[in-house]
């Protein structure tokens, strides 16, 4: 049995209902779901909801999830898709144990059941090629046309089916199909396609076939080896689900598996076709599949959005039978929510400018305690240094400020966090009126408030950062990936919409010292600018790139 991460059950939805009746009534005695992805790509954030489905009901009824490939189509799988969705899967916190399959396994038991369709007179081999298939298909308001090979006899249909399986006919020359009803009014039962012919080599099992199933084909025979009870799927699968029940009813398979559908995760500001998130690879627009802009599992992993976030994401949109759109925004205020929790404080200064003291004495260094969250003090504290030479953020800074700016201008007053109010004095430019650096002393006694020696109150307070203790670190600040919610509306070229803000890319940023040696794995909040965490993929020793997981607050709501 898999092994499913003890967490808190899933919100009442319909499926569980189902489930629960399906148990009471003896129907079944154990639950039996599976997630059944197709390896031609990475999982997206809209496969995070099924896998927390079925693995969530499997544990919840106290029974087990499959993890099946199906790997129907040689020509666009991949060993790496079949490892990343794995990675992805046990990400999300769950484990399917001994219960891995693939349909490729099935292939001998599949190609059997489709001799005993031609034998049944229930399928045929069809010389057609694509484009006459669909002309003799039909419309939704007409019936389609039988196929003129549609009549022919068993033995001849046997003999070109094991042709084709022995590899005599190149791919595209004829399919198998099931010989329905063209008349039918669903047109997934207008004799689709069951077999056709390619040559390529599977990432499983070789170069051992030339014939490959249809999806159709494979997908619900799978589920009757497995003793699949609750085959849930997306909406977009209701219309297959007749086909489905077709195969199941017309071939002697060990069990007869339901098919039941949920809607389908739409989010905004994102593309989710497959095809379309293969595009922004192979045409460089992203890094890769792992790309931290991309809504990929890897890729919000590797931007540093957690599987207890995306869990919770999940858990609130709840399961349903009607297709919605998700706002971006909620799924962004599930990581902020989890990782306002969890992530210790530290000060970074991204965009520097130096703050020379003079009224420290040169050589000193103090040494703060902060802590590192102040309203969990569990989490412990960490020493920050404080000398004669800051960094401070440039944006904290300006000369000629508007009203109700409250941080540093010539003149004023800030404190600093953790540290002491200081007051600019002056200005370095360069010859093109560029600021080089600010001069500024500091209130010796004002180290544990936000007021002066003589009771003056200061309202500003901004993070820095020692110079001489600081650490040089890349960071990126990614945002959105489109800065449209539906770039996909309409048949337009999505690509259109793609936001040329989506990332920045920060060189001379200056990170408190302790961050040198900080855990890949750990999300910090940069304060007063966001959630950080180390890329794990081009941080090296010495030279850490960070990326911005999500901003402190949503920052679309008022675009």
């Amino acid at each position: 049995m898999s092994t499913i991460e003890q967490t808190a059950p899933t919100s009442n939805n319909f499926l569980r209902t189902i489930i629960d009746d399906d148990l009471k009534s003896g129907r079944h005695k154990t639950v039996v779901t599976r997630f059944p992805p197709e390896p031609n790509g990475y999982l997206h954030i809209g496969h995070a909801k099924s896998i927390c489905i079925n693995f969530g009901l499997a544990r919840d009824f106290g029974g087990r999830c499959h993890l099946r490939f199906d790997d129907t189509n040689p020509a666009k799988e991949e060993q790496e898709y079949i490892d990343s969705i794995k990675e992805s899967v046990r990400w999300l916190g769950f484990d399917w144990g001994e219960n891995l399959y693939y349909a490729s396994d099935y292939f001998e038991q599949l190609y059997q059941w489709a001799e005993y369709l031609i034998r049944e007179r229930k399928a045929y081999v069809e010389d057609l090629n694509a484009d006459e298939m669909r002309a003799h298909r039909g419309t939704l308001t007409e019936a389609g046309k039988e196929s003129p090979h549609r009549n022919r006899s068993v033995e001849e249909n046997l003999d070109l089916f094991r042709r084709m399986k022995a590899g005599e006919f190149p791919d595209g020359a004829r399919v198998l199909r099931a010989r329905i009803d063209m008349a039918a009014p669903n047109m997934n039962l207008r004799d689709p396609v069951l077999y056709r012919i390619i040559h390529a080599t599977h990432p499983h099992v070789g170069d051992a076939w030339k014939i490959y199933p249809m999806y159709d084909f494979a997908h619900g025979q799978s589920d009757a080896i497995e003793g699949i009870t609750h085959s849930i799927c997306t909406l977009e699968f209701e219309d297959h689900k007749p086909l489905y029940e077709w195969f199941l009813e017309n071939l002697p398979v060990p069990s007869k598996p339901r098919q039941y559908e949920f809607a389908r995760l739409n989010l905004t500001y994102t593309v989710m076709s497959k095809r379309k998130l293969q595009e922004l690879v192979q045409l460089g627009i992203v890094s890769g599949w792992d790309d931290p802009r991309m809504p990929t599992l890897m890729g919000i992993k590797r931007r540093g959005y957690t599987a207890v976030a995306v869990r919770a994401f999940c858990d609130m949109i709840g399961v349903g039978r009607s297709d919605s759109w998700i706002d971006m925004s909620i799924l962004e205020e599930c990581v902020r929510a989890d990782l306002n929790e969890t992530a210790p404080r530290a000060m970074a200064v991204l965009r520097p400018l130096k703050l020379v003291i003079d009224n420290w004495p040169t050589g000193q260094v103090e040494e703060i305690t902060a802590l590192n969250h102040p309203q969990k003090p569990e989490m412990g504290t960490r020493m920050v240094h404080f000398s004669r030479e800051i960094w401070i953020d440039g944006d904290d800074f300006i000369e000629n400020p508007p009203k109700g700016f409250h941080r540093l201008t010539v003149g004023g007053e800030v404190k600093l966090r953790f540290g002491y109010i200081v007051k600019c004095t002056g200005v370095v430019k360069d010859e093109e009126g560029r600021i080089l650096e600010l001069h500024g002393e500091y209130d010796p006694a004002s180290r544990e408030g936000i007021h002066t020696a003589d009771g003056r109150k200061v309202k500003g307070v901004i993070h820095w950062v020692s110079d001489a203790h600081a650490v040089n670190a890349e960071v990126r600040l990614f945002d959105r990936l489109f800065s449209d919610p539906n770039p996909d509306r309409g048949g337009a070229d999505y690509k259109q919409y793609l936001n040329p803000l989506s990332v920045e890319t920060l060189t001379e940023c200056k990170l408190e010292a302790g961050l040198a040696d900080s855990d890949i794995e750990t999300r910090y909040q940069f304060e007063r600018l966001g959630y950080f965490r180390q890329d794990p993929k081009d941080s090296v020793a010495g030279k850490p790139v960070f990326n911005r997981v999500v901003t402190l607050r949503d920052v679309w709501t008022k675009k």
